[in-house]
């Protein structure tokens, strides 16, 4: 029984770092998209920017809706990264606890 919890914790673990990794990706993509070094126009770069919105927004959206405006500078995917290693966190010491 604990190697299939073992195997879970990892599994969400491991979801949770792609997350932090899209997050990252999605932020910098914004900002090269803002800045105009690389173009929407281009099928690969819509592709890739609407499965990172996809992916993100829902879990970005209720956090905006709680922090104020910080005058265009978008901090939800820092707090919501906080969030994620906090769990992370919150987790690994659980694991630790039961082991």
């Amino acid at each position: 029984m604990d190697a299939i919890i073992f195997a879970l914790y990892q599994i969400v673990d491991i979801v949770l770092n792609l997350l932090v990794w899209a997050l990252i990706i999605s932020a910098i993509m914004s900002w090269l998209v803002a800045f105009n070094i690389i173009n929407t126009q281009n099928q690969f770069v819509a592709t890739v920017g609407n499965f990172l919105y996809r992916l993100t927004e829902p879990l970005l959206r209720p956090i905006r809706r709680i922090v104020p405006n910080m005058g265009g500078i978008d901090i939800a995917p820092i707090i919501l990264i906080l969030i994620i290693f906090f769990i992370r966190s919150v987790l690994r010491g659980w694991m630790v606890g039961m082991m």
